[in-house]
């Protein structure tokens, strides 16, 4: 099966068969973000994506679950969706679940039975990047969302029955707005209610804008502790009930899981427990 340029997926979907629907990412400017810098965004051509993917399944039939990629796979019409996603239940008799990345733009846009239509056809978990829950960060870093359309297209996605699952980006306000990004940030998962928190650390690029205000001493970037105090901070301040909450990323210097708000007071002692004897990942060791 053919894959253009770098293809990316959520941790979560190492045993899914990636299915590349749209190659790229249509927004593509965030400044903190090198994923598809080298792509042009364009959509596959559907009828020879199936042909490569009845291919590919015909010699490794033991796929349940399917991420249809690149960075904003929803952008898609319905009708391109449904036709993907009706081809890959014919062609898979084990499917369990098919999951995408999705901006809360590509939410918004689709109506309310637009996306009852996905969720019947196996769409059952959407990627949403809030990054952070203040406004005026997202603006810094060229996001080109709010956290009120985060929080509409989350309850809207869900209302639908459509799982979400929130990334969030630690040290993405700089040491500036280190508590602003912790406190807001918590204000938008309290609001939208995601079912699930993917919490990461920021990493510099060379190759972003966010990585040049670095370099000239605009952008003040956390430490490793400053990292974990923020990531304290959100959860002393969220109430999210329910919400499965991790930072096993590997870009994160210490890996959390629970569910809020039952296994809050448990995760903030784990980062006390690294704050005071400084116990966190070496840089080297950690990925993006």
């Amino acid at each position: 099966m053919k894959y253009y340029g770098k293809v990316f997926r959520p941790p979560s979907e190492a045993r899914s068969l990636i299915v590349q629907a749209t190659v790229g990412c249509s927004y593509n400017k965030c400044d903190f973000c090198s994923m598809y810098k080298d792509d042009t965004f364009h959509l596959r051509d559907l009828e020879e994506l199936k042909v490569e993917v009845k291919e590919y399944l015909e010699e490794r039939p033991f796929y349940k679950r399917v991420f249809i990629a690149d960075g904003d796979a929803l952008c898609l019409s319905n009708d391109k969706l449904i036709d993907l996603c009706d081809f890959l239940a014919k062609n898979m008799e084990n499917l369990e679940r098919i999951t995408a990345y999705a901006t809360a733009s590509d939410i918004l846009r689709k109506t309310d039975e637009e996306l009852k239509e996905l969720r019947e056809r196996g769409i059952e978990m959407v990627y949403v990047g809030y990054e952070s829950g203040s406004d005026e960060i997202l603006k810094d870093v060229n996001k080109n969302s709010t956290a009120e359309e985060y929080i509409l297209a989350t309850k809207k996605a869900k209302a639908a029955s459509i799982k979400v699952s929130a990334t969030i980006i630690a040290g993405i306000g700089g040491m500036d707005k280190m508590e602003l990004n912790a406190v807001e940030t918590a204000k938008v998962v309290t609001e939208a209610h995601p079912d699930y928190i993917s919490y990461l650390t920021l990493d510099l690029f060379p190759d972003t804008p966010l990585y040049e205000r670095y370099k000239s001493g605009e952008f003040k970037r956390l430490s490793p502790l400053d990292i974990l105090q923020e990531i304290k901070i959100f959860l002393e301040h969220v109430d999210s009930e329910g919400t499965v909450f991790r930072s096993n990323h590997a870009s994160n210097y210490i890996s959390l899981a629970g569910n809020l708000n039952e296994d809050r007071e448990r995760m903030i002692e784990e980062i006390d427990e690294a704050l005071s004897e400084e116990n966190y990942k070496p840089e080297y060791l950690r990925g993006f």
